[in-house]
């Protein structure tokens, strides 16, 4: 007969799924500032500013100086390791920054891809070896959650059974060693939007892995209670001719989250997958009037969607701070409203908001 040993206190469970609850109460979401140094190498290189350790401060001080009409739309914040020692122009911790408005603090803790042998290109993603050590260190350190991605490709070959269930149980082994820390551990296997296949199969291979990642999590006796999932959207490649519309993308998102994914699993904090900023709200907002039954909360977990337009904005320059931070408000705000099927708007076409984020094959 199979046995379950305990693996969580009453009283360990029961801080895991209040975190959790915090990050994804009604109207919030998540800011991903967690690119590593390389990623937003990518970024300021975009702008012509150098990628050195002062600068990328200055940027996330853009971010992380807005006023409290973000304490409403923000309810996690996930930094870099470098970030989350780093302070602002006045010596105040970032950390302290962030939690003083209410904000959870949260760490990417992955250490990135390694080629899967033997595959078309796939990867799995390493860092595993001393991440019980990193995680008590990040908790006494001000993170109440953590970040782990996992990336997948679509193509006549793949994903390949390998791929699926390594990366799966990769994520399922991170999961439970983060719960055991007390930090809620979020879930992201993101199916790269490369390619051009359709939304079908966007949405057959989403419920293929997720099936894959939800039996890795049952088997590593992973609290499902105290954990985020952080998916793709279920989108059609970058390189599909064929159009479809929100409604179309949320049907299909939603359908594909239904038949995979626990109702147990507190909250579904989507990533935005190269889509402009614009298009990424308008999907979420029509993610939230999918006339299914969906009992978790829908909301963001956004990178570029929530940051291009105050990128474009800041341009390296100290004059530009306020009005860059008032761009990050906005899309904040706007996308706010997108996880509770309240956004209206649709026609920001301006600057960043209509901006392409795509990037082949993207790595953090």
């Amino acid at each position: 007969m199979a046995h379950q040993f305990p693996t969580l206190s009453t009283e360990q469970k029961k801080e895991l799924h209040e975190i959790a609850l915090r990050i994804v109460s009604p109207g919030k979401g998540i800011l991903a500032a967690d690119e590593s140094v390389g990623s937003m190498g990518k970024r300021l290189n975009q702008i012509g500013v150098e990628n050195n350790e002062e600068n990328r401060r200055q940027y996330r001080q853009v971010l992380f100086s807005a006023d409290d009409r973000i304490e409403s739309c923000i309810g996690g914040v996930i930094f870099f390791h470098e970030t989350l020692y780093q302070t602002a122009d006045d010596g105040t911790p970032f950390v302290k920054m962030i939690k003083d408005k209410g904000i959870t603090v949260g760490i990417k803790v992955d250490k990135g891809v390694v080629p899967l042998a033997g595959t078309n290109g796939e990867t799995t993603s390493q860092g595993l070896d001393g991440l019980s050590e990193r995680c008590a260190q990040y908790k006494k350190d001000g993170a109440d959650f953590a970040k782990w991605r996992c990336v997948l490709k679509i193509s006549n070959s793949n994903p390949s059974n390998l791929a699926i269930t390594e990366n799966a149980n990769v994520l399922a082994r991170y999961a439970s060693i983060c719960q055991q820390h007390g930090i809620v551990p979020i879930i992201e296997p993101e199916i790269l939007p490369d390619g051009d296949h359709d939304l079908k199969c966007s949405q057959f291979v989403t419920e293929k892995v997720l099936t894959a990642v939800y039996k890795a999590m049952f088997e590593h006796h992973v609290y499902l209670e105290g954990t985020l999932l952080k998916p793709n959207m279920v989108t059609p490649g970058h390189s599909c001719l064929t159009k479809f519309t929100p409604e179309e993308v949320a049907m299909a998102t939603v359908t594909a989250l239904r038949r995979t994914v626990p109702p147990a699993v507190t909250g579904i904090t989507f990533l935005s997958g190269g889509q402009t900023e614009e298009e990424a709200s308008v999907n979420l907002n029509a993610i939230n009037n999918c006339p299914l039954a969906k009992p978790w909360a829908l909301t963001f977990s956004f990178g570029r969607a929530l940051q291009a337009s105050a990128l474009k904005t800041w341009h390296g320059q100290k004059d530009n701070e306020s009005a860059a931070t008032e761009e990050f408000i906005k899309r904040a705000e706007i996308n706010s409203l997108a996880s509770q099927g309240k956004y209206t708007g649709g026609g920001d076409n301006r600057g960043g908001a209509a901006q392409s984020n795509y990037i082949s094959l993207y790595t953090y």
